[in-house]
């Protein structure tokens, strides 16, 4: 366990208590993903994945996600050890504006995690805004693993620069 551990709060997580492998789990809070004014996405639908020393990372159904915007990123693809291979996408909107690798899916992922076979997960950092309730989500520093920072998460997190080696 990392020894700069932030000890959490009543109501709050540490993502240091988070597992390794990852879990998945059911969530029924409302999220909303706005970029440049427009709703990308709202779901009660959703599932996250916790890992240790990451940010919950939210996965939607694409029934409530504006398909029509997302174009897939080329053949840009990542591989991760639990879930697979992980295919990218980019935002379009108005047909103008082009956010590039805005979101992530994977098609086939591996048993422990089909349950979000081709659901999406949008980087904080790369729209206007991601709600998970009413709260507004901060972006994990560092891009790579896009983890959702809300006030009920303390880490340190993995992520920023130094922490690689975690």
């Amino acid at each position: 366990m990392k020894k700069n551990r932030i000890l959490p709060k009543p109501g709050q997580e540490s993502v240091w208590d988070y597992p390794r492998p990852p879990r998945l789990e059911p969530v029924s809070q409302h999220i909303t993903i706005l970029h440049e004014g427009v709703q990308v996405a709202s779901t009660r639908q959703a599932y996250r994945i916790l890992e240790t020393s990451h940010p919950p990372v939210y996965y939607l159904p694409p029934a409530d996600v504006q398909m029509s915007r997302l174009l897939p990123s080329g053949s840009y693809q990542t591989h991760c050890e639990f879930k697979g291979k992980a295919v990218y996408w980019d935002l379009v909107i108005n047909g103008v504006q082009r956010v590039e690798r805005a979101a992530w899916s994977y098609p086939d992922p591996r048993p422990a995690f089909a349950q979000v076979k081709g659901f999406l997960a949008f980087y904080p950092s790369k729209v206007e805004a991601c709600f998970l309730g009413e709260e507004r989500v901060a972006a994990q520093e560092g891009d790579f693993y896009g983890g959702w920072i809300t006030a009920n998460i303390v880490g340190p997190f993995k992520g920023g620069k130094g922490t690689w080696g975690w």
